[in-house]
C-alpha cells in the first residue's frame, strides 16, 4: 500500500538543487566516495546515490524506448518498451528500502517534504483502479468507459473532495494532479500507470471463482498493439504513456539530487544534513547522528515488516486476490519481491550490486544475534529464490497465491520469517546504540489480515 501525501512540487525543489551545486556523479568519482566511507551513515548516502542514479538512468531509457514506440508503434517497439519498463522495476525496486525513514522520497512533513515533494506516492503508488485510467473489460465482457483516456475535456476521479482536472491534453501536470485525487487507489502516474497501459488488465477481481480476462499459469496482460495504432483513442495512449515516463525521470532527478555529489564532493542537500555537514542558514537542517540511525533502522523494520512482508505479500496471498499483487499486469510481482529484499539486505549490509561500501548496521550485532539474523535471510532467500523460478518456470504470483497451489504455503511462510525479521530491526538498533520497540518497527495503520 502507499501511504505517501499526494504531491505538490514548490519552487523550493529548484532552489535547492541549485544550492547545492549537484551534477551527475562519475564513475570514478563514485568509487572514491566508496573506498572514502567511513562510517555507516557515509556508506548509506553512497548506497542511495548509487542505486536512485542507477534507477533514473534506467528510467531514462525507459522514457526512451517509449518514445520510440510513440512515433514508430510495432510490434518490436512494443515489445522493447515492455522489455525496457521490466529492467527499470529492476533497479527502482533496490530503492524501495530507502522508505519510511523521512527521507526525500517519501517525508510528509518538514523541509525535507518541502524541499522534494514526497515523490514516493507519484513514482510507485499502488494499487490502482485501472478503470480510472483506460477500459478495462467487465464480467459481462464489455469495456467499462468514463476514464481518463477517453475523456476530452474536464475529467473528475471520484471520491472524496475529488478535484476536476482538465485532460484535453495528457501532459505530466495534468496525471500529476489526479494521482491519488479523492482515493488512494485514484493511481494515475508513476510506474503501474505505465504498466496497465502497456500490458493491460490482467484480472477480473472475483478471487479466482472465474478468469475471464486472461488465462493461463504464465499469462500476463495481453494489450492489443491495435490500441496504439487503429483504435480511436490510440493517440490519447501515446501521449499518456509520453507523460508518465517522462514525469518518472522528472520525479527520480529530484529524488536523485538529495543525494549527489559533484566531482569536488559537494553533497545534495539531504545527504549533506544525514551527515552533519551544512553550515550558515542551513546548518539547522542537520540530522543529528542518533536521529539518522533511529530512522535508517525503525524504517528498515517498517518496511520489511508492514510493507513488504504485510501490504505486498500477506494481503495478496491470505485474500486471495490478484488485484493486491504489486504489478499485476505485467505479472512481475517476483521480481519486485526479490529487488525489495535485496534493497533491504544492501543497506543492512552496506552492499550493492556485489561491492562493499563501508561499515554496516549489521557489522555491531553480537554473534548469536547475528547468527539468528542471517540464519533468517538465508531461509528468506530461499524461499524467494523459489517464488522467483517456479515464476518463470511454472506460474506467475497470481496462480501462486491461489490455495490450491503448493507455492501458497511457501509464501505463507515467506510474510511470517520477513516479519521477524522486520521485528529483529530492534536488536539491530540496540547494537548500533539506538533504543527501538517492535511499535517502532510497525506500521500502526498496515492492513490486519
Amino acid at each position: 500500500m502507499n501511504y505517501s501525501k499526494k504531491l505538490l512540487i514548490s519552487l523550493s525543489v529548484v532552489t535547492a538543487i541549485a544550492l547545492t551545486g549537484c551534477t551527475t556523479n562519475t564513475n570514478t568519482t563514485q568509487k572514491q566516495e566508496i573506498v572514502k566511507s567511513k562510517t555507516i551513515l557515509e556508506a548509506y548516502s553512497n548506497i542511495a546515490l548509487d542505486s536512485y542514479s542507477t534507477a533514473l538512468n534506467d528510467a531514462k531509457e525507459l522514457e526512451k524506448a517509449i518514445e520510440e514506440f510513440s512515433s514508430n508503434p510495432n510490434e518490436t517497439t512494443f515489445e522493447n518498451a515492455k522489455k525496457t519498463w521490466l529492467v527499470s522495476r529492476e533497479s527502482y525496486g533496490q530503492t524501495e528500502a530507502f522508505r519510511l525513514s523521512n527521507g526525500p522520497i517519501d517525508a510528509e512533513e518538514g523541509w525535507v517534504a518541502d524541499t522534494y515533494g514526497s515523490l514516493e506516492g507519484q513514482i510507485n503508488a499502488w494499487p490502482l483502479d485501472e478503470n480510472m485510467i483506460d477500459y478495462t473489460i467487465d464480467a459481462n465482457g464489455a469495456k467499462t468507459s468514463g476514464n481518463i483516456i477517453d475523456t476530452t475535456g474536464k475529467f473528475n476521479p471520484g471520491g472524496e473532495d475529488s478535484k476536476v482536472v482538465d485532460v484535453t491534453k495528457i501532459t505530466p501536470k495534468a496525471i500529476s494532479d489526479l494521482n491519488e485525487n479523492g482515493a488512494d487507489a485514484n493511481v494515475a502516474s508513476g510506474y503501474h500507470a505505465v504498466e496497465f497501459l502497456l500490458w493491460g488488465q490482467d484480472q477480473d477481481y472475483s478471487n479466482f471463482i472465474k478468469d475471464s480476462v486472461t488465462n493461463g499459469a504464465l499469462t500476463a496482460g495481453q494489450r492489443p498493439l491495435s490500441d496504439f495504432t487503429s483504435e480511436v483513442n490510440a493517440p490519447r495512449r501515446l501521449a499518456y504513456l509520453k507523460a508518465a515516463s517522462e514525469k518518472i525521470v522528472s520525479d527520480l532527478e529530484v529524488v536523485t539530487s538529495a543525494w549527489q555529489k559533484n566531482i569536488n564532493g559537494t553533497q545534495g542537500l539531504y545527504s549533506a544534513a544525514l551527515l552533519g555537514k551544512l553550515s550558515g542558514d542551513n546548518a539547522s537542517k542537520n540530522i543529528s547522528e542518533n536521529d539518522a540511525l533511529k530512522q535508517i533502522i525503525s524504517g528498515l523494520g517498517v518496511f520489511m515488516k508492514s510493507e513488504l512482508a504485510n501490504e505486498r505479500i500477506a494481503v495478496a496471498v491470505l485474500t486471495p486476490s490478484e488485484e493486491d499483487e504489486h504489478s499485476c499486469f505485467s505479472d512481475n510481482t517476483h521480481r519486485d519481491i526479490a529487488t525489495n529484499y535485496q534493497g533491504f539486505k544492501n543497506i543492512l549490509t552496506s552492499t550493492y550490486n556485489g561491492k562493499k561500501y563501508g561499515p554496516a548496521l549489521l557489522d555491531k550485532v553480537d554473534a548469536t544475534s547475528k547468527a539468528k539474523i542471517e540464519k533468517l535471510m538465508t531461509s528468506i532467500e530461499e524461499k524467494i529464490a523459489l517464488i522467483d523460478e517456479t515464476a518463470k518456470t511454472k506460474e506467475h504470483f497470481d496462480y501462486q497465491i491461489k490455495a490450491s497451489s503448493p507455492m501458497s504455503k511457501v509464501i505463507v511462510k515467506l510474510k511470517n520469517e520477513m516479519r521477524k525479521l522486520g521485528d529483529m530491526m530492534v536488536n539491530v538498533a540496540s547494537a548500533n546504540g539506538i533504543n527501538l520497540t517492535k511499535d517502532d518497527v510497525t506500521d500502526a495503520d498496515e492492513t490486519k489480515i
